[in-house]
Formats: structure tokens, sequence, C-alpha cells
């Protein structure tokens, strides 16, 4: 890559909330909001090209009668994350261009069955979250990274490709690029995203990982706003489960349209993630739309598709990977696409405090580290995020984009 935040990242849909399956998942990103919120203190520089911008629009979350949204509250409510439950009226006071009808199990357009009327609402409690939103530009915020790592003695090597993993008696020394270039560490750590599979397999520690990740191809789409209601004013993040997608606001007055990953869809796994499909698909377009489409009735759809397509790395069970291995001084910070771009700011802490332990002898595998947040009362075991553990089963299998 030829600058920072130009893999996948470039193409995430940036998207800040905070509920989460798990306790440890809502811990992250509940900490990781007060930085974004404050994304100039927390980098402590202001970057030539300009810092990147949160627009703290909230988040609503609905979802079919048949979910139990009671895991997501109690474990907002052991965080004291704020939330506020909406009935039909205000759901249609606030979005008045939706319908509060339930779509739910979600079906993609050439279901024989997909333009059969309702026969019920969704349901009666919808979570509005006010402490999330979105990043304005992805690339950007990675950039004003990237300077604040300089600006701390960092450095940044561009258009190389790692070809070795450098080790001597189990312990890695550094890695070999693709010029011959040895640059020699004391720790390394996969961050690769999508291609994490690849350095892991050069590292030689697939195979003694029982959580592992694998490439998976994703699209979202463009549409504009409804005449009668403007997203670039008034619009929120939307995490619709009832009707199998999310959206939010996107510039130009538009609205981003993503997948939730409902039964319906297929999922096109990747088995070389340099040799994809990048053009977006008519099929996918027709179908994320036309789910769009139901709630909100007037939805303006062009006769040409727009959109973009990347790839997640995904583990598992969907939860990263942010751990130590069985090679001394290399490191996971992987499954993570998706997901967790929003929990950048403590992911960054996470790994730091787990290095730190490691490199100075502990154990993380028989006794993890727990990192204390520094913006909630919340001391993080991160024990659920090793590559050993037991497929997490609570876990939502899906993500916002």
């Amino acid at each position: 890559m030829s600058g920072a935040g130009l893999g996948s990242t470039a193409n995430t849909c940036a998207i800040i909330r905070t509920h989460y399956s798990t306790l440890e998942g809502a811990a992250l990103a509940y900490d990781s909001y007060f930085s974004w919120k404050n994304w100039d203190h927390y980098l402590g520089i202001q970057d030539e090209s300009g810092n990147a911008k949160f627009y703290d629009t909230g988040v609503l979350v609905i979802k079919p009668k048949s979910f139990d949204l009671s895991k997501y509250l109690e474990l907002h409510d052991q965080l004291s994350i704020p939330y506020e439950t909406w009935d039909y009226k205000k759901l249609l006071e606030r979005m008045p261009h939706f319908v509060d009808d339930s779509f739910f199990p979600p079906k993609r357009y050439d279901d024989p069955t997909f333009s059969d009327p309702p026969t019920d609402k969704v349901n009666p409690q919808i979570i509005f979250f006010p402490t999330g939103g979105y990043i304005n530009d992805a690339i950007l915020s990675v950039h004003n990274v990237q300077r604040a790592a300089e600006n701390k003695g960092g450095k940044f090597l561009f258009n190389k490709e790692v070809m070795k993993i450098l080790q001597f008696d189990n312990k890695v020394t550094g890695v070999e690029l693709s010029d011959g270039e040895v640059i020699e560490a004391k720790a390394i750590v996969n961050a690769a995203g999508p291609h994490s599979f690849i350095i892991n397999r050069l590292a030689g520690i697939e195979e003694k990982m029982k959580i592992k990740t694998r490439t998976l191809r994703q699209e979202v789409h463009f549409v504009p706003s409804p005449g009668e209601f403007s997203y670039e004013e008034k619009g929120i993040v939307v995490s619709d489960g009832d009707a199998g997608g999310y959206h939010r606001p996107e510039t130009g007055n538009l609205i981003l349209v993503g997948s939730e990953d409902p039964a319906c869809d297929t999922l096109e796994w990747v088995d070389d993630p340099d040799q994809y499909n990048q053009e977006v698909t008519d099929d996918q377009f027709k179908a994320q739309v036309s789910r769009l489409s139901k709630r909100i009735p007037n939805l303006p759809i062009p006769n040409k598709q727009q959109g973009i397509v990347d790839l997640y790395d995904v583990s598992d069970d969907w939860i990263p990977i942010y751990d130590a291995t069985d090679l001394d001084g290399f490191y996971l910070a992987i499954g993570t696409s998706g997901n967790q771009y929003k929990n950048g700011p403590v992911i960054g802490q996470l790994m730091a405090e787990i290095i730190d332990a490691c490199e100075q002898g502990h154990d993380h595998d028989k006794e993890p580290v727990k990192v204390k947040m520094r913006h909630i009362d919340y001391n993080l075991d991160a024990k659920i995020f090793s590559r050993k553990r037991e497929v997490i089963e609570n876990s939502t299998f899906s993500v916002l984009g």
C-alpha cells in the first residue's frame, strides 16, 4: 500500500456504535467513543491535511418482535451507557419517511413473497443510542493517526511486501522484505486485515490457533435521500435487523446502504485477498436497496448502481483476536474488519499493554492481561479475544460495515 489506511480500511463505513453482544465489546466501543468525540485531543496534533470529523448522530436499532433486546440493554446498564426507548409514535416523528411495519425475516427482491403486504409491526422496543454516529473520512482518520505516531517517533514504510517472518529459537527477530531488506524487530504485530491469515502462515502459527480468520467480500451501496427527508441534515445511523440491513448519511445527501448478512444473503468467502471481484454487482445492489425501500417507501432507486466493494477479515465467531502467540514476540490484532475500526483508540492501548507484559515475561495464555479503560470505570479482561478461546456462541455473527 502507498499510505496508511489504504487497505480495506479505506472503504470502511466508519460507523461508531456501542451495541455489542458481549460486555467486553460494548466496553471497548464506549471507551473508544470518547476518543472519537474528542479526536483532536486524542491525537495531540493537527494534521496538515486536516483532522477527521465525528458526526455524533446517534444510532437507532430496530429489531423484529422475536428478538430479545434485554441483553443489549443489560450490557449498557452495566456500563452506564445511555440509551432511549422509542415507541412507534416517536419513531415516526423522528423518521417520518419510515414505516413501522415488520419485514422479518428479510428476503431478497426475487423471492416470490417479497412484495407480500406486512402483517405485523417491528419490535415495540425501538432503541436509540445517542453515543454513536460515523466518521466523515476514514482514510483521513488513519492519516491523522500516522501523523500522531510520527510525532511520537513512529516510522512508516509503504510499498513494501513482507516475504518472511524471521525467527530464531522460537523468537521473532524481524522481517525480510521483497527487495531483500531485513528489518530487525523484537516484537511484530500482525494487523494485516484481510491478509492476516497469510502472515500467520508465514510465521508458522496458524495451525496452533483454535480461532482462525478468513476473508469475506462485502458490498455497500449509495442511493439518494427521499425528497421529504434530508439525510445530510437530519439523518442518523440505523441498524435495521428487522429488514436485514443498516444505513447512514453519506456526503451529498446520499444514504449509504449495507447488509447485516441475513440468512437470505449468501456469504462470499475469498481464498485470495489479492484476487476478487471489485465491481458492485446488480444482484446485491437490488437485494440491499430493495430491502431498504420497504422501510422507506419513497426511497429513490437509481437505474445505475453506485457503491463500493472491499474485504472483511473475519474470525470464526466474528469477534476479533487480540493476543500473543506460540511464537515469542509475534502478536495478533486480527479478525477486525467490518466492526473494529470504531474501537481503534482502545485497541492500541490493549495491544500495547499485552505486548509490554509479554515482553517482560508475563504468560498471557495462563493469566490474560487486564486493561483499565481510560474513559470508563471498567477493567477489560483480554481473555475474550484469545486465539485459543472456544467459539463465542452469543456473538451476532455479523457487523455494521
